[in-house]
């Protein structure tokens, strides 16, 4: 077929989480409180972080990181699929459905760096604590930042570069609430093996690079802690159960979505709504709960703003009582 006299698609269709019009209220209403208690929960933990000198640590600063990072996983594609519950044709324009390939490359590359960053602080904490504040400058973290969102920009520009050439000139629906690449090569009007193939390889190669480098830090911290005194293997058991556990349920999804057998290559819905819903609004929750720092941190800010709050209450009656 020439691709010169193809007819290049405009848009894709959106088939959403559901079929069904009448669950789309419903959906409407839990992802809208999901995606709300996202903003907040992350919100909170990056206020937390900078309003508390005593959370001004290495571990701090990346966490809150991870809180700013999950936001953007969570808004790339969440209010365009909110406003999609609310219409029966879902559509996306050809140029919006390549920025939310290029958004979610960019951000889940980006976090899956900076996982591994915070493995690498644990890592110094509890294995080279004397030498902690030393190699864990700010000037470091700072780098290890940049070079998240530098690895992210650098994989999804890769990916695009498969993305943005193929002819697309008929099938445009997408079985999904957001365009992924993996579902947008296979739209194409001409055979996409091979680009598929270079997607998946670039992906998983991303993923499971992160996932050994974080499995091999755990291991060796864990293996550390067990030599040491019963208490302070209790308080870094408890930091890092928590690492831990965020990190099986970012790589959880990203595993079976691209590392999986390449003749069942396709974005799960579910796992889909996982990795960009229930991940970030479970991050916060997950930290803040295991943390007993965080939650003091929490407690003075909110007994501040409270007291802000008496105070400009105060200031106001003053004010009204005297223009009496």
């Amino acid at each position: 077929m020439n691709e010169t006299n193809l007819s290049r698609v405009k848009e894709f269709v959106l088939l959403g989480l559901s079929s069904s019009q009448e669950l789309q209220p419903f959906f409407f209403v839990i992802f809208s409180l999901l995606y709300t208690g996202i903003l907040l929960g992350n919100i909170l933990i990056i206020l937390t972080v900078t309003s508390d000198s005593c959370l001004h640590t290495p571990m701090y600063f990346l966490l809150a990181n991870l809180s700013f990072t999950d936001m953007c996983v969570a808004s790339f594609a969440t209010p365009k699929m909110l406003a999609d519950f609310l219409v029966e044709h879902k559509t996306i324009s050809f140029e919006a459905c390549l920025a939310q390939i290029f958004f979610i490359h960019l951000f889940g590359g980006g976090e899956m760096v900076l996982l591994v960053s915070m493995a690498y602080d644990r890592y110094v904490a509890i294995c080279k604590p004397l030498h902690y504040l030393t190699i864990m400058s700010r000037r470091v973290c700072i780098f290890l930042v940049f070079m998240s969102w530098g690895v992210g920009l650098i994989h999804t520009t890769i990916q695009m570069s498969f993305a943005v050439n193929l002819p697309f000139c008929g099938p445009n629906q997408v079985d999904s609430f957001f365009c992924d690449l993996p579902l947008v090569t296979k739209l194409a009007c001409r055979d996409t093996y091979f680009v598929s193939l270079l997607v998946l390889t670039n992906s998983g190669f991303l993923s499971m690079i992160s996932f050994l480098l974080l499995v091999i830090s755990y291991t060796v911290i864990l293996i550390t802690v067990r030599k040491r005194s019963s208490a302070s293997m209790a308080k870094a058991r408890s930091t890092l159960t928590a690492h831990i556990t965020v990190v099986i349920i970012f790589f959880g999804p990203c595993i079976f979505t691209y590392v999986w057998p390449f003749n069942s290559y396709s974005v799960d819905k579910v796992l889909a709504v996982f990795y960009t819903i229930f991940t970030p609004i479970l991050n916060p929750a997950i930290y803040t709960l295991r943390n007993k720092e965080v939650k003091a941190a929490m407690s003075k800010l909110k007994s501040q703003y409270l007291k802000a709050g008496q105070i400009s209450a105060v200031i106001r009656n003053v004010i009204f009582f005297e223009s009496k």
